[in-house]
């Protein structure tokens, strides 16, 4: 091992960070700076990558946790000859690969990151596909800061890679002691970090990061310890070889004040080049394709959602062998349990720990496969950011949540999704379903599975009579009108469990001689705007109705089909705007002021008043 080599690498990924981030204006060298021996050696000595085959199944996945450490992933890259100097210098500049934090634009970075705590969750989602869906040789990477270390989502990653017994994972920890705005809980106190890591099954080497030598030693122990993930812990300087910056406040986020005198200081610009060592050559484990054959049921047969969401997923896993299903420790009441019966290699269970749980999924789906996320979706909440950075990553996911609305009943507000649709349709480029019929359910299962982006299906408790014949289509972005006539005077437009509170609506509205058109509006985005404005053309008014909360649901889906300048009907918007506590669903729904009696006379109201 050439050790001088190494040094001269280390300074001229320095180097370039220090360069990078003068270019651009912005951007945190320092933090590059402090890990830059710890890449060094990564890079030229244990790396196994084709940076010419960037999808090559044996190649070792990289992550940088410490997304704001971009300068020296672009320099690694630039090492390895993946980008020239020009590119470099293009850092943070519109139109350029080269972004502030990491993304996927790049063809070498699986994910995006750059929200503290997400890199080693999703690192242990990469990890775990090497060992139970892969099973390749490769090796996960993950360097992290030791301010991210605060966030509880990397100690959900640390115990969950810890049972799993992750022997395909390091952790990289940099402690360079400085966070955002001064020292850091633990500062250098390594054997800190490391008593907590042990603690959750983890084998763990300290160092000093700035030694290439221990840090060689380090990645060695890694690989060679057995059953168990490795933490190499490295105490570093924030700004390592720069006098005016080196552990000093006040310079995170900043470029150097004088990049020139920086550079000279750290012995001037290289041009080293690593030929970084290839992956084995391996193949990717059978895929196989089948004729899809979901579960059947007739109209009227009560079946819950979320039972025919379970039941189409093991059908789906059937057919298609890349479908991987995670849950949260609730797959009885997900349902997803039955895709665990009957397909458990391809099962992931990631108990209470939401977070991680869609994390893994973002690294299962990295590694090519379909993977399919199921938790209550009042507990979706907790992994919104997670979800917000795998549309940054442009990862597919598809999302189940289940017990949603007050309609759950007499479990209590705690359990009720009633702010899910908001949150996931304000997710970039997502798709949001709600069906309230098991073969709508199952047809919307299937149909989010090459859909790209995230998908979000949302599920029901209880069962109810089925609308709807096997056969019939549902395609995303579509609606069904299940009462119309020439006489309407008024649009019920409703989804899940308040379709068939509208059906009864209408029923009744029929009785007093007002007709009333009814929308089922299983796709709240994309919305069916064209059946929304027909409907507005031929009734003035629409009622809507939603076991959600006001804000950003089914209404506000409603009224934006109606944002291009047509002409807007009058509209009376019924949703939750209560607190629920503990009641039966029928209890719920009409304390709520969504049931058919509310329906009906808001229905009626908006009739009668003069237009």
């Amino acid at each position: 091992m050439d050790l001088d080599h190494l040094r001269e690498l280390g300074q001229q990924l320095r180097v370039d960070a220090v360069r990078a981030a003068d270019a651009a204006g912005s951007g945190h060298p320092t933090s590059s700076m402090s890990a830059a021996d710890l890449m060094a050696v990564l890079l030229a000595r244990h790396l196994h990558y084709d940076f010419d085959r960037p999808d090559h199944p044996g190649n070792d996945h990289l992550v940088f946790s410490k997304g704001h450490a971009s300068p020296l992933l672009y320099a690694l890259f630039k090492a390895a000859g993946a980008i020239g100097d020009d590119e470099l210098l293009t850092f943070r500049r519109h139109g350029s690969r080269l972004e502030g934090h990491p993304t996927p634009r790049l063809p070498w970075v699986d994910v995006a990151t750059g929200s503290l705590g997400q890199g080693l969750p999703v690192g242990v989602g990469l990890a775990l596909a090497g060992k139970r869906l892969d099973r390749l040789p490769y090796r996960t990477w993950v360097l992290c800061g030791d301010s991210e270390l605060a966030e509880g989502s990397m100690w959900e990653a640390f115990e969950y890679a810890g049972h799993e017994g992750l022997d395909n994972l390091t952790a990289i920890v940099d402690v360079n002691r400085l966070g955002q705005r001064g020292p850091t809980r633990h500062e250098w106190d390594l054997d800190a970090y490391a008593r907590r890591i042990r603690a959750f099954g983890w084998h763990t080497v300290e160092i000093d990061g700035h030694d290439p030598a221990a840090v060689e030693a380090a990645y060695a122990e890694a690989k060679a310890t057995p059953h168990r993930p490795t933490a190499v812990i490295a105490r570093t300087l924030k700004g390592q070889g720069v006098d005016a910056v080196e552990d000093r406040e006040g310079a995170h986020g900043k470029p150097l004040p004088d990049a020139a005198e920086a550079i000279a200081e750290l012995g001037g610009q290289r041009a080293l080049r690593v030929d970084v060592q290839p992956p084995p050559e391996v193949r990717e484990s059978e895929r196989p394709l089948a004729d899809l054959r979901l579960p059947r049921y007739e109209p009227g047969e009560e079946v819950a959602t979320r039972d025919a969401y379970g039941r189409a997923l093991a059908a789906l896993g059937t057919a298609r062998g890349d479908v991987v299903a995670l849950d949260g420790e609730v797959s009885d009441s997900t349902r997803a349990k039955f895709f665990a019966q009957e397909h458990p290699d391809r099962f992931i269970e990631c108990y209470i720990a939401e977070q991680q749980l869609v994390a893994a999924a973002v690294g299962v789906r990295a590694r090519g496969w379909v993977p399919y996320v199921s938790t209550f979706g009042a507990f979706l909440t907790r992994a919104h950011d997670f979800l917000r950075m795998a549309a940054v990553s442009g990862a597919g996911l598809r999302v189940a949540g289940s017990h949603a609305g007050v309609a759950i009943g007499p479990d209590g507000p705690s359990q009720m999704a009633l702010e899910d649709l908001a949150m996931l349709r304000a997710v970039h480029g997502s798709t949001v379903l709600y069906p309230c019929d098991p073969n709508q359910t199952g047809r919307l299962v299937s149909a989010m599975c090459d859909r790209p982006g995230i998908s979000y299906l949302r599920t029901s408790r209880d069962a109810y009579a089925g609308l709807y014949g096997p056969e019939e289509p549902f395609a995303i972005g579509g609606s069904k009108v299940l009462r119309s006539s020439g006489e309407d005077q008024v649009t019920l437009a409703a989804a899940g469990v308040t379709v068939h509170e509208a059906l009864a609506a209408a029923d009744r509205l029929a009785e007093e001689g007002i007709a009333a058109r009814v929308i089922d509006l299983y796709s709240v985005k994309p919305v069916d705007a064209e059946t929304l404005h027909e409907a507005a053309r031929d009734t003035g008014r629409i009622v809507t109705v939603e076991d959600h909360r006001p804000e950003g649901g089914l209404g506000d889906a409603v009224l934006e089909a109606f944002a291009d300048g047509r002409p807007v009907p009058r509209v009376a918007r019924l949703a939750v705007r209560t607190m629920p506590d503990s009641a039966t669903a029928d209890e719920q729904l009409a304390a709520a002021g969504i049931d058919r009696e509310a329906i009906t006379a808001a229905a009626r109201r908006l009739v009668a008043s003069p237009g």
